[in-house]
């Protein structure tokens, strides 16, 4: 058995302005880097045997604070980076909306057939992912392993350990540092333990916060 702790990074100053981000390389806020510093303080296991990160910086920022807790290195993952957004990055909604209407309708209503411009399409995300993720549970019996990484990415991951097509990529929520946790018994057999953990952000409104 191997469990699988799939975190999504701290909150961004794009995230507060509402800019679509993919692979541009945005830092966290300073309410980002405190979020971070929560999750490492209230880490829901005792033990971590590896830690693994996005190569972006939100990400890595996220699981080196994790890693200072356990005294362990965070291996870059370039893999683990969220979707290419093409030429919807640093843009807003809005924008977006506003220059490709029936892509941004299929963004929200048929993720799974949307083709992004300049992109990558969420099948592909989750070829990438479960490519990299699978060799790491391949070597990684009876551990516990810490992945930092970013909403889309992570969606595309719990969806493929419930079974569940990508058209329902937006039934699973992820706020900032939210925690997964995800048991696999061999490369196939997956049991999803929770979604979008934000228990360490206590009652604060940043638990709201998408």
């Amino acid at each position: 058995m191997v469990r699988v702790v799939l975190l999504r990074h701290g909150q961004t100053e794009w995230n507060i302005l509402g800019k679509y981000q993919g692979k541009t390389d945005v830092s966290l806020s300073a309410e980002g880097m405190a979020q971070a510093r929560l999750l490492a303080e209230h880490f829901p296991l005792e033990r971590v045997d590896a830690l693994y990160s996005s190569d972006l910086k939100r990400a890595h920022y996220t699981a080196r604070c994790v890693a200072e807790r356990f005294n362990l290195p965070v291996q870059k993952e370039p893999a683990f980076r969220e979707i290419d957004f093409g030429e919807w990055e640093g843009l807003t909604y809005a924008e977006i909306a506003a220059k490709w209407p029936e892509a941004m309708g299929n963004f929200w209503r048929s993720p799974d057939t949307l083709t992004i411009p300049g992109g990558e399409t969420f099948a592909q995300l989750q070829q990438r992912a479960m490519a990299r993720l699978r060799e790491i549970i391949a070597d990684s019996d009876g551990q516990n392993i810490v992945i930092a990484a970013h909403g889309a990415i992570n969606r595309t991951i719990i969806a493929h350990a419930l079974h569940m097509n990508l058209k329902y990529l937006w039934a699973i929520r992820q706020f900032n540092t939210a925690v997964n946790i995800i048991n696999y018994d061999g490369l196939e057999w997956a049991s999803v333990e929770l979604i979008n953990g934000t228990a360490h952000l206590g009652k604060s409104e940043h638990a709201e916060r998408t």
